[in-house]
């Protein structure tokens, strides 16, 4: 009996006496965000744009963790259950440790760990080390132990992070950005002065390239009837009349080829085909043979291309008379196929919901289609831009609520573009500058 007593006795005063130890090292829930700040880079859901699933994976398991944390803060809450977790961190160097992690098809390691501690210090060590990231920064935290004054002091105290978060999160390290800043401020007016001789020289060394460029241009516009020409990429003046001339051995050798490019914008860019726009693509990097296969298909796209316009049209009706617009300033270049595949899709699913949208209701507004976003927003000038995995109840929700606010926005802009057109036209100035944008392509 007397031995059952001091059995009991011992298992108490370990229970105090590791009570004492926790409270000692607990931390504040500011100091548990500060703390966890390298995880919360790891792992949050807005560096997933391109990736869905793990996204979503991401996202749950956020939510799941602050409500576990809250509890955690909750005076007198004792009522806890193991809560299991997966995340998807950016890292992708291998982990050493024994949590449960695995590789996604997208390269982001997956992490599996279970929750069960009782004070916020013990969770965020536990999150950590189960992420393979460091606990070093946590030493300079304040914890309750000292005076409240000092712990809201610490709170206020930013924190000195190691170099190898800032290479681990990609941010930029502000200690660095400050040296760079002063060395470009104090020799920037030198490097200026002593670089403006060369700079001189080699502009006019570039003028005859540059007027050869202007009129090989001007002569294969002429001679294919072609609206423009273009280069997607900032390529050297030598780089482009190289493409041109190109260009003008294959009109010498195969004319045949190129009848149904009247009208038509030609791009010289990283892949060929035709764009989403409308515009034939030349890929740099190709020989004659791929520029000649893409000239001989041109009237396939063409008929694709009605296709296209048509599914815009059954995608108008479906959502009141919005007008689905590709503003190719605006949007990634697509291909004409990539193009098609994501208005069928977007086409299919608004299909399947059957909103209930008054025919012509919203005629006058736009949108546009956009495959890396997940929430749809308003554009400052009147536009839509819609996420095509957008849930279809939450986009009529969203254009219902911004149609008012849409109609405003494009009324704005039209003003704008009619008081300042004169301007424009009287300047080398784009007409879409006047609008805000930014061409891409030129």
């Amino acid at each position: 009996m007397f031995c059952c007593l001091r059995a009991v006795r011992r298992l108490c005063l370990e229970k105090i006496l590791l009570q004492c130890i926790l409270q000692s090292r607990t931390l504040s829930g500011a100091d548990a965000i500060n703390a966890l700040r390298p995880f919360y880079f790891a792992v949050h859901p807005d560096f997933f744009g391109q990736h869905p699933k793990e996204r979503e994976v991401n996202e749950n398991s956020l939510k799941r963790l602050n409500g576990y944390l809250e509890n955690l803060q909750k005076p007198g809450f004792r009522s806890f259950k193991p809560t299991q977790l997966t995340f998807y961190v950016r890292e992708r160097e291998p982990n050493s440790s024994n949590v449960q992690e695995s590789f996604s098809a997208s390269g982001f390691r997956a992490v599996s760990f279970t929750l069960h501690t009782r004070d916020l210090l013990s969770t965020v060590l536990d999150i950590l080390n189960s992420c393979s990231l460091s606990t070093e920064h946590i030493q300079s935290l304040n914890v309750n132990s000292q005076t409240h004054k000092e712990a809201k002091s610490a709170v206020n105290r930013p924190i000195k992070w190691d170099k190898t978060y800032y290479s681990f999160t990609g941010f930029k390290d502000p200690e660095e950005e400050l040296e760079q800043a002063q060395r470009v401020e104090t020799t920037l007016i030198s490097w200026l002065d002593d670089n403006e001789a060369s700079a001189v020289k080699k502009l006019k060394k570039s003028l005859p390239l540059r007027k050869e460029l202007e009129r090989l241009k001007f002569e294969l516009s002429h001679q294919l009837e072609l609206s423009d020409i273009r280069w997607q990429r900032s390529w050297g003046i030598a780089h482009r009349c190289s493409q041109l001339h190109s260009l003008g051995r294959l009109v010498q050798q195969r004319p045949e080829v190129l009848k149904n490019v009247k009208g038509r914008t030609v791009v010289f860019t990283d892949r060929s085909g035709m764009s989403a726009a409308g515009h034939i693509m030349l890929g740099t990097m190709d020989v004659h043979h791929h520029w000649t296969k893409i000239f001989e298909r041109l009237p396939n796209y063409y008929k694709l291309q009605k296709r296209l316009l048509f599914l815009e049209d059954r995608i108008s009706q479906l959502l009141g008379g919005i007008q689905v617009i590709y503003i190719e300033e605006l949007q990634p270049l697509l291909t004409l196929e990539e193009y098609y595949e994501t208005l069928d899709s977007f086409y299919n699913k608004l299909s399947d919901s059957r909103l209930p949208f008054h025919p012509r209701s919203l005629r006058g507004l736009q949108m546009i289609l956009e495959s890396d976003r997940y929430a749809p927003s308003l554009h400052e000038f009147g536009h839509f831009t819609i996420p095509t995995v957008c849930d279809p109840a939450t986009l009529q929700w969203f254009i219902f609520a911004k149609a008012q606010e849409a109609r405003e926005n494009l009324k704005r802009k039209e003003e704008g573009i009619v008081e300042q057109s004169a301007n424009a036209c009287g300047s080398r100035v784009h007409p879409l500058s006047v609008m805000g944008y930014s061409r891409t392509i030129y």
